[in-house]
């Protein structure tokens, strides 16, 4: 018997109607030249999302482009050989300025991120990238945030702090002026024996002496704490974070990995995933993420654009 939801994945309506209401994001698809990121920045621009610039091997982007249907004439479109390349120029275009976001194409997500950390031509901003995921469920408006799922195997405190702190970042530009960040742990006590309960005791420490300007931050807490009221009242959690957290900052990335595509495969939830703490958010679409998750990530990307 499989446990699998049949229902289909929606993007959020509400993300949509936000990035429509802003200026379309100049965005550099890295890599252009291949069907899968070619359909993503074609339904993206079509929604009026994004403003694509095709980055990669031109006569690739054109080809497909013309087996798309899709008329780029009015796009621009950027040489750019391999990989590496393209990497390098989009986040060059980053850099000065002409595109105010990016999206993962045709490439190695090590390729792009090794780019833009670059200290010398990247898109470094004294922060440590880390990657978000804004998560939704069908029929529903309400989102909840996992953090770090995508980057940070086993960040330390301060790396925490930063991740804690590019989260804030997005859900400032989501409206969310102070946002509630739950510190996972097993355990709602800080103990000797669980190493990610005494970090959160650590971090909440931290930010309850002005380490992350926005936000209320608060933990260690066990997952049942973080999202029910109910189960924080019977466990005697008192806490402001308790029952409603609208981030949950995970202790490693196998829990949040764990965590979001649970959620995605078991609840239909759609995933929209970003990069931040860079110069500009970066959209991480992965083959195996459906329609509706590459919209929300280019409306997310969209959003916290516009709000820079």
């Amino acid at each position: 018997m499989t446990m699998l939801s049949s229902t289909p994945i929606e993007c959020p309506q509400y993300l949509l109607d936000k990035a429509g209401a802003i200026q379309s994001a100049p965005t550099a698809i890295v890599n252009a030249g291949a069907p899968l990121p070619m359909e993503s920045a074609k339904e993206a621009f079509e929604k009026g999302l994004i403003e694509p610039v095709l980055v990669g091997d031109v006569a690739a982007i054109n080809t497909i482009a013309k087996d798309l249907a899709w008329d780029i004439s009015g796009l621009r479109v950027v040489e750019a050989n391999g990989e590496v390349a393209s990497a390098e120029t989009s986040v060059a275009l980053a850099r000065g300025g002409e595109v105010t976001s990016l999206m993962k194409g045709n490439l190695h997500t090590d390729n792009l991120l090794r780019a833009v950390i670059n200290r010398d031509t990247g898109l470094r901003t004294g922060t440590r990238l880390s990657h978000v995921f804004h998560m939704t469920l069908p029929g529903s408006d309400e989102a909840i945030c996992i953090t770090d799922a995508a980057i940070n195997v086993l960040p330390p405190v301060s790396v925490k702090l930063d991740i804690a702190r590019n989260v804030t970042t997005l859900m400032h530009a989501l409206g969310n002026k102070n946002p509630k960040i739950a510190l996972l742990s097993a355990t709602e006590v800080p103990t000797e024996s669980v190493p990610s309960s005494m970090e959160a005791d650590e971090i909440a420490k931290e930010a309850q002496n002005g380490a992350v300007p926005g936000a209320i931050i608060d933990g260690p807490f066990a997952f049942d704490n973080a999202v029910s009221s109910e189960a924080a009242k019977i466990k005697g959690v008192n806490s402001p974070v308790a029952g409603c957290a609208d981030v949950l900052l995970v202790p490693n990335i196998e829990a949040g990995n764990v965590l979001f595509k649970q959620m995605v495969y078991f609840m239909s939830a759609a995933a929209a995933g970003l990069v931040m703490g860079a110069k500009v958010p970066i959209v991480l679409t992965s083959r195996a993420d459906p329609v509706a998750a590459r919209l929300a990530s280019a409306a997310l990307a969209s959003i916290v654009a516009g709000a820079a």
